[in-house]
């Protein structure tokens, strides 16, 4: 499948792992673009420009094909040493940025300069007309339904998907929600170039995370998430457990006064324990509504062969037969 995603980044797939803390290192990233999509390495757990480097050599190590870092820009007082990062990247040879967080122009003309295709998380339609305006070369469109930070506007891919398609002319993929190939037509079907899937990743044999993590994603349905910290609109969609219930409840009695110091015990380091150690009750994880169609733990090459074949199928036989009056009802 050709898509303008596909030809932009010289993928053979439109699918893409976004970037996730303490789960986008080398093994999924390099996973997923040996399946023909674009892994990608999450900077920030790397920490420091040498780690990251390291983490981009041992990705080399494992595929020849193109595969790309996220760099999340937090409007923090000690930021990490993003100038450093983007020296790594264009020093190793990665073709490929996924930005979120805070608006990126700061560090565009060094990336592009050295032939680094960007890719911007955006939540709303007017961020991704931002990112197109500032030269981002494409936009993953976050939805409502995504696991992590679904902005504030709280609008479903339903709807944001094709508004984007009205407004943008750089291309983007669906983000939020995806899990298989009727993720991917639909995505298309309204506008999208592809799609980028994070929790399903998150729930493949490559993932280097607890098993507990995996079988938590699982067990879990569309209605086990929950948003926290939508008082400090820094808003998080999670996966239910005792911690975050303690979280919400807290909101609930401070109202307007909460500050984050009231949650840190919640939020705050909590990934390490989570993934690495399967502490899967110990604080907040971001988990989209997806969980409710993640059913198994495939590889990463079984999973993007069975959404592409799918897919084909979906396209050729009941889109086309339900055009031609054949398809099964």
């Amino acid at each position: 499948m050709k898509t303008r995603i596909t030809e932009l980044f010289g993928i053979q797939h439109p699918i893409i792992q976004g970037g996730m803390h303490y789960v986008g290192y080398a093994e999924l990233a390099a996973a997923v673009s040996n399946a023909g999509g674009l892994g990608i390495i999450t900077g920030l757990t790397q920490g420091t420009p040498e780690k990251l480097a390291d983490e981009i050599a041992r990705c080399k190590d494992m595929t020849d094909k193109p595969f790309g870092v996220n760099l999340t820009f937090l409007p923090i007082l000690n930021a990490p040493d993003y100038p450093g990062m983007v020296r790594v990247i264009i020093e190793s040879g990665v073709k490929v940025v996924e930005t979120a967080g805070n608006n990126p122009v700061e560090y565009l003309p060094a990336l592009k300069e050295a032939g680094v295709k960007i890719i911007h998380k955006c939540t709303a339609v007017r961020h991704a007309l931002k990112a197109q305006t500032i030269g981002c070369d494409a936009a993953s469109v976050d939805g409502f339904e995504c696991g992590g930070h679904p902005g504030e506007d709280d609008i479903p891919n339903m709807i944001l998907l094709p508004r984007a398609a009205d407004e943008l002319e750089i291309p983007f993929v669906a983000s939020g929600g995806m899990a298989d190939a009727r993720s991917l037509v639909a995505s298309l079907a309204m506008g999208a170039e592809g799609m980028n899937m994070g929790t399903r990743f998150l729930a493949t044999k490559e993932a280097p995370v607890h098993d507990n993590v995996k079988q938590a994603i699982l067990q879990a349905t569309e209605l086990d998430t929950r948003l926290v910290m939508r008082p400090l609109r820094n808003t998080e969609r999670v996966l239910n457990n005792p911690a975050v219930e303690r979280l919400l409840q807290k909101e609930r009695e401070l109202g307007a006064e909460i500050g984050f110091a009231d949650i840190a015990d919640e939020v705050a380091g909590k990934y390490p324990g989570v993934m690495q150690q399967g502490e899967v009750d110990s604080g907040a994880w971001s988990c989209g509504m997806v969980a409710g169609l993640i059913n198994d733990i495939p590889s990463c090459q079984e999973l993007i062969d069975r959404i592409m074949r799918d897919a084909d199928q979906l396209i050729a036989q009941r889109l086309e037969g339900l055009r031609a009056g054949t398809a099964a009802i």
